[in-house]
């Protein structure tokens, strides 16, 4: 499989810009979140290209980032099923390290995927027909561990701590892999928040380490449905968040026996689904 170099792509834009404090003003260099789309192709065994999505991202861990969203969108269920990864030889070679081409050990069914955007994307399906979706595509959730109080008050202090792009931009999302002790295993950065997780959840799928049914799943921002499925689609029993799930988020967790915690700020947080998994005595 071909391996990643993520100096390819700076993560980051150097612009300049005026900054305005008070009634001062000074003309000076900042540094931005590089933003620039992705294109996923996918080749199935015998087959040609087929082109499957375009995502918005930060720069870095491509090979995670395409992987992983095939994986949490359903069109490929192992790491058995991916002979090679590599970026793609375009027409426009400044665009060559925006083009990712999965090739797959098996043929592959692009209706699968025009399905399965149909109940998962948020295009005015209604909130039934996706969460039946994903119980169709996974089973409920392992019970997983029993993590305390203290442990969960921690995780957005140690996620920020790692945040290395973010302190220098201030403008990126971030997904946090987490052992049941409160040990940070594995961090991936984006503009995109679902981009995050797919890349922490790429990076798994590619050493071997899926199902993540010990660990604990920490997001920078808000838990919005697709945050759940795609935990959900990883088998990550508990998920944190610093700020609000949605209604379909909770309802999602409900039914998928998922642990989901929110507005998770100093020693103060709220459960909202399947409470069993956290100790509130320590």
């Amino acid at each position: 499989m071909a391996q990643q170099d993520d100096s390819l792509r700076s993560n980051t834009t150097t612009e300049r810009i005026l900054a305005v404090r008070g009634d001062q003003q000074l003309e000076r260099a900042d540094r931005l979140a590089t933003e620039e789309p992705m294109e996923i192709q996918v080749r199935g065994a015998g087959q040609e290209v087929e082109r499957v999505a375009v995502t918005m991202r930060t720069p870095g861990n491509d090979f995670e980032l395409a992987v992983g969203f095939l994986f949490t969108e359903g069109l490929i269920h192992s790491r058995d099923e991916v002979e090679s990864v590599r970026y793609c030889e375009t027409e426009l070679p400044e665009q060559r390290y925006n083009v990712v081409t999965v090739r797959l050990t098996r043929p592959f069914d692009a209706g699968t995927f025009r399905r399965n955007f149909y109940a998962t994307s948020s295009c005015g399906v209604c909130g039934k027909a996706s969460i039946d979706h994903i119980e169709l595509e996974c089973a409920r959730l392992l019970p997983g561990p029993v993590v305390s109080r203290s442990v969960i008050a921690g995780l957005p202090d140690a996620l920020r701590a790692a945040q290395r792009v973010f302190e220098q931009t201030g403008g990126l999302h971030a997904s946090g892999l987490f052992d049941a002790a409160g040990r940070l295993l594995s961090l991936r950065e984006d503009v995109g928040r679902h981009n995050a997780l797919d890349k922490v959840v790429g990076e798994a799928l590619l050493q071997g380490h899926l199902p993540l049914s010990e660990h604990v799943l920490q997001v920078s921002g808000r838990t919005s449905f697709e945050i759940v499925q795609k935990a959900a689609m990883a088998g990550i029993p508990i998920v944190c968040a610093v700020s609000a799930p949605s209604s379909l988020a909770v309802a999602s967790a409900r039914r998928l026996g998922m642990t989901l915690v929110g507005f998770v700020r100093g020693d103060r947080f709220n459960v909202y689904a399947n409470p069993e998994r956290i100790d509130l005595s320590r």
